[in-house]
């Protein structure tokens, strides 16, 4: 049976996009140190990212962007961007395990949805340490381009950092505007 795993990362930020991975781990080439991508160090999230693509027999990485996030809401960008990475897989799984408590409409075979299942199943640990990567690469480079905001430090938090420097420089065009701390300082509240 080919499960994939599947999980999500950047739903609390207020910038940029909700990035969504899928992993279907090759039983023959197991992968040590695999847990919550929130529990390793951002060095050993890098060495498994690597070893991940090296490994896994299948892998794919989506997101939903901050445009879409408005549009559709949190949860539904995150679901359309789980979609696309259970889509984006050259192999078909058998099975669909996502970490969190409910399941995605649309995936088109048999899906469990798993609370601390980043931190249970390889499969979804593999998966939440390609979205995370992903995401904070993104921040690293959103960073570059509005060094002010800070965003390499808190990767887009709510952080009071983060506050201070749309407060001091505004909101930019990453910016959730659906997000409440960006509406209010936008006016619209």
């Amino acid at each position: 049976m080919m499960i994939a795993g599947v999980d999500e990362a950047g739903r609390g930020p207020l910038v940029g996009s909700v990035v969504a991975a899928a992993v279907i781990l090759d039983p023959n080439k197991p992968i040590e140190g695999l847990n919550d991508s929130k529990k390793l160090t951002e060095k050993k999230r890098e060495q498994l990212f690597i070893e991940i693509q090296e490994k896994a027999l299948a892998w794919s990485i989506a997101e939903a962007t901050h445009s879409e996030i408005d549009q559709l809401n949190i949860l539904q960008a995150t679901f359309l961007a789980m979609n696309r990475a259970v889509d984006g897989l050259h192999l078909a799984p058998s099975k669909v395990l996502v970490d969190g408590n409910q399941i995605p409409k649309g995936i088109c075979v048999s899906c469990e949805a798993i609370v601390g299942g980043d931190a249970s199943h390889a499969e979804i640990s593999a998966a939440s340490i390609l979205a995370k990567v992903t995401r904070d690469r993104q921040m690293k480079e959103l960073d570059d381009k509005y060094p002010v905001f800070g965003f390499a430090k808190h990767k887009g938090y709510p952080t009071k950092a983060h506050f201070e420097a749309i407060a001091n420089h505004g909101v930019i065009d990453e910016h959730r505007r659906s997000y409440a701390p960006v509406k209010k300082a936008l006016g619209l509240l």
